[in-house]
């Protein structure tokens, strides 16, 4: 089963300082759960994403185990949106699209992320159980931390 999950937050800096900030792969780690022992293991995260780049990861999504996590950005227009989607990781499908849309007064993020768990009925549960709260708990921790760093529209 493909699952969805929708975040859309207005903070008040322009389109291109929430464009410079998240197409910085060096800020994933903030804005990831500090329970996730996120670590960026390519590059340094200095260079601003692209089509095409592939970023790896070790993070540990559920009980301090480290995974690998492998995402290849696959479109990106500037200001306006890009796409990371998984190629290698703990989901059978995740595809992750940011866009910023210039508001008054600053700019709207929205985060859609379509996700699929393998081991069909077994990831069904563990969906339920578990992994559906996680998913968004993590977004819920982006948002606050957003709204604390960036301050709220």
């Amino acid at each position: 089963m493909v699952y969805k999950i929708e975040r859309v937050q207005r903070l008040p800096i322009s389109i291109g300082h929430a464009w410079d900030f998240f197409s910085s792969p060096k800020n994933l780690e903030e804005i990831t759960p500090t329970d996730m022992t996120f670590e960026l293991t390519s590059g340094n995260g200095d260079e601003k994403i692209h089509a095409g780049q592939i970023l790896t990861y070790k993070v540990a999504p559920i009980g301090g185990i480290k995974l690998f996590w492998m995402t290849e950005i696959t479109h990106v227009v500037h200001h306006s949106y890009f796409v990371d989607e998984q190629r290698r990781g703990p989901y059978t499908l995740w595809h992750h699209k940011h866009t910023f849309v210039e508001v008054p007064g600053g700019v709207e993020m929205t985060d859609v992320v379509w996700y699929e768990l393998p081991f069909g009925f077994i990831g069904r549960i563990a969906h339920a159980l578990f992994v559906k709260k996680k998913v968004q708990a993590i977004f819920d921790y982006r948002y606050k931390l957003l709204g604390d760093k960036f301050g709220s529209l």
